[in-house]
């Protein structure tokens, strides 16, 4: 068994260190290109560079996942809970898993035990939008990289925990932060950014993964400079094309998700976030490239095509759900497509070689913002739906005057990724039932402070379910079966080879069901809301299943009436790995 001690270092908080006998081998390109296919390691966020969460493990089946105990767990303290959100992962026995607060361990995946863990030293006045979270970490050569609540992104030895590098990407204090996964591609690691309800302006940014050194940054926001090796390179879209004045400087469209990658295209895709501020009367025009779906160039960040699914976004409907390539059948041919169920109640389908648009099909029982997208991808609104101009309202000698819209702007989903079988052909969706009174308000930026411009309050459409795990066809938009819960479902699907869907909920069950008929054939209390997406990996002959566990996130800050729906639910930290009993 290794020992332990306890270090000091520059930059950190305490680390706990284990003496391994030999370092685990280094992370290959090859290796991550064939995530998707090996079954001994889960090297990235998604399973995968195409984020299908598909594992063709079936050592745990419908006939023997009744069977499943847990095998291990480890708390990541009393102290310091909050949302926990993250996805794990394995490489060569040893599970990296992140938690709230900017925090990393690395543990030991047959045993649970902790061999290192870093904690951020996170500055007084950070300004994280929608909890404290973190969604998990990369790995490439002998690093492992997360980002922080204060923008920074960090590389660690990943078998000692020390640090290597850590870089400043944006300054916290104007709003900006970070909480996705970083993807490694090429030699670089690419983040996004968080922040779009503080005014930033969302970019996606490549670093190089021995150095640190920033590659290339791509602006998500018109008009906005990028860069290439230190230097200017092109203009994201046109100034002042789609936005007035000089709006374009703090709008938004934060890409806070992280992305997705298709190694044969090299097209890199990343959704990006709401414009700000959300009222839209202050920002005619398209607002490009918010609530869209970008194709990037992994080797220089130019932009490739986009897609937006919300034009002009009144809502905060955002278009940051991540886009899973997958190859679609339809009418005797297969296609090269990408999916994405957005924040606006709408299941997409597109080309992912050059973003023409297949289909948009609702996935929630009530969109009242728009009745469904013309031929060319481009909504049609409900005019009297979008929320009113403070500036009319005023004038009528009222305060405000609430408009109720459908999906509530936490989404029909939100963040929480859905998953796509490669047994089965479908997607398997994690969706929320519920509307919101919306007003807007007049607002001015200044930052480091919000920049709505609008009131909310959210509310359940149903008395008795609010969540809705929902497969869907893509080819057809076809709802082939649904498994409704009572609590919002805030937390990642998979799917496996043994036919069963993985998914946990904010009661605190992890839960499988079986992937053509949704029944639910096993589940098991962690003591605290599932908020974390799940993963299967293989060692020593058993097949594994993991999850994070800790209730927090948007949902108890944001959810209005939703929140006192679930504010008894128990906040938690702590990873649980399960295996067959034997």
């Amino acid at each position: 068994m290794a020992q332990k001690t306890r270090l000091g270092l520059a930059g950190s908080m305490f680390v706990l260190l284990a003496t391994a006998s030999l370092p685990a081998l280094a992370v290959t390109d090859a290796d991550l290109v064939k995530d998707d296919q090996t079954t001994d390691n889960v090297l990235m966020n998604g399973m995968g560079y195409k984020a299908q969460r598909y594992s063709p493990l079936d050592k745990i089946n419908k006939e023997n996942v009744k069977k499943l105990v847990p095998a291990w767990t480890l708390s990541f303290g009393g102290e310091k809970q909050r949302g926990q959100e993250s996805q794990p992962i394995v490489v060569d026995g040893t599970m990296y898993v992140t938690g709230s607060y900017s925090r990393i361990w690395a543990v030991d995946a047959r045993t649970g035990e902790e061999k290192w863990q870093y904690d951020a030293r996170l500055p007084e006045g950070i300004l994280p939008c929608c909890d404290v979270i973190n969604r998990g970490a990369a790995i490439y050569g002998d690093k492992v990289y997360f980002t922080t609540l204060d923008a920074q992104l960090v590389a660690l030895n990943k078998d000692t925990g020390k640090v290597v590098w850590r870089k400043k990407m944006e300054d916290f204090q104007a709003g900006y932060s970070n909480t996705a996964a970083p993807i490694v591609v090429k030699g670089k690691v690419i983040v996004g950014n968080s922040g779009g309800e503080f005014g930033i302006v969302g970019a996606v940014k490549a670093y190089d993964a021995e150095t640190g050194e920033e590659v290339w940054y791509r602006p998500t926001i018109e008009g906005n400079m990028g860069r290439l090796n230190g230097k200017d390179s092109t203009v994201t879209g046109k100034q002042n094309a789609s936005w007035p004045g000089d709006m374009w400087k703090n709008g938004g469209g934060a890409t806070w998700l992280g992305g997705t990658y298709d190694p044969e295209l090299n097209l890199l895709f990343f959704g990006t976030g709401n414009p700000a501020p959300w009222n839209s009367w202050l920002r005619p025009g398209d607002n490009l490239y918010t609530s869209s779906t970008l194709a990037i160039d992994p080797d220089n960040g130019e932009i490739k095509w986009h897609f937006q699914t919300t034009p002009h976004d009144g809502w905060d409907y955002d278009g940051v759900n991540e886009f899973v390539p997958f190859e679609l059948k339809k009418d005797g041919r297969t296609i090269k497509a990408g999916a994405k169920a957005d924040r606006n109640g709408f299941f997409f389908v597109l080309d992912r070689t050059n973003g023409k648009f297949i289909s948009a099909k609702p996935f929630v029982s009530k969109i009242t913002w728009a009745k469904g997208f013309d031929e060319n991808g481009r909504p049609q609104y409900v005019a009297e739906n979008r929320p009113r101009n403070p500036e009319e309202v005023a004038k009528s000698g009222k305060d405000r005057e609430p408009v109720f819209a459908a999906p509530s702007f936490l989404g029909g989903k939100n963040w929480m990724p859905m998953a796509y079988s490669q047994k089965t052909g479908l997607f398997y969706v994690p969706s929320n039932e519920w509307g919101m009174d919306i007003w807007n308000e007049a607002i001015t930026y200044k930052k480091g402070a919000a920049y709505l411009g609008a009131g909310f309050n959210i509310k359940p459409l149903y008395d008795d379910h609010i969540g809705v795990l929902r497969a869907i066809d893509p080819a057809t938009g076809e709802l082939k079966f649904e498994v409704k819960n009572r609590a919002p479902l805030w937390g990642g699907v998979m799917t496996t080879g043994g036919g069963l869907v993985f998914y946990g909920t904010p009661e605190g069950y992890l839960q499988a069901v079986d992937d053509t008929t949704g029944e639910i054939l096993w589940k098991y209390n962690t003591g605290s809301g599932v908020v974390g997406s799940p993963i299967t990996w293989e060692q020593d002959g058993e097949q594994y299943v993991a999850v994070v566990s800790g209730w927090g996130g948007a949902v108890p800050l944001w959810g209005g009436d939703v929140a006192q729906i679930v504010k008894n639910f128990n906040q938690g930290g702590s990873v649980w790995a399960f295996r067959l009993a034997k």
